[in-house]
């Protein structure tokens, strides 16, 4: 069973995250559901096809499905149809209406492009030949290609990618000392 389903775009990556959230009959959002597992701990879990109501773990039913978005997005919840559903089991039934999240949240993610300034033809220019480069070392030496990633994630820290509160702290870098 999946703890949870979620979408990312490789341009925006988590700050654009969706996934498909439920809703109650009275509104609001339900806790996860915890089961218990056969080891020491059990697990909670958050995807959609869980919340149907059974009582093995006691779960809520869900009234409603809509796609949602990390950065607060939110669209018109879709009313789940338990009538039409008969015998079948929430993940089957609901799973068209949880597809239709998805479309909706591709819609979101779409209109958060084309409202969103392009990169500067040379700064797009750079990062596709130090893309090149990492792909070229990949091929040669591995291991310094995995640095050069890592190292463009500490920039992207360093720099616009979060806020300047959450900026890691600029750090002195040492070479390793050989050993005497």
């Amino acid at each position: 069973m999946d703890s949870d389903e979620s979408w990312t775009t490789e341009e925006y990556g988590r700050s654009h995250e969706g996934r498909v959230g439920v809703i109650l009959a009275d509104g609001t959002v339900p806790e996860p559901v915890y089961f218990d597992g056969i080891s020491v701990s059990g697990s909670t879990v958050r995807h959609w096809s869980v919340y149907d109501g059974s009582d093995h773990p006691q779960r809520p039913r869900a009234h409603a499905l809509r796609a949602e978005c990390t950065c607060g997005w939110t669209v018109r919840p879709r009313t789940v149809d338990w009538e039409a559903a008969g015998d079948l089991p929430f993940r089957e039934h609901g799973s068209r209406t949880a597809e239709r999240c998805l479309e909706d949240w591709d819609q979101h993610t779409t209109a958060v492009h084309q409202t969103t300034i392009p990169l500067p033809a040379e700064l797009r220019a750079l990062l596709e030949d130090v893309a090149a480069a990492i792909e070229k070392l990949a091929e040669d030496v591995p291991v310094v290609a995995v640095k050069a990633a890592r190292e463009l994630e500490v920039t992207a820290a360093r720099t616009a990618h979060c806020p300047p509160a959450t900026r890691a702290p600029k750090t002195r870098r040492r070479s390793p000392q050989p050993s005497a």
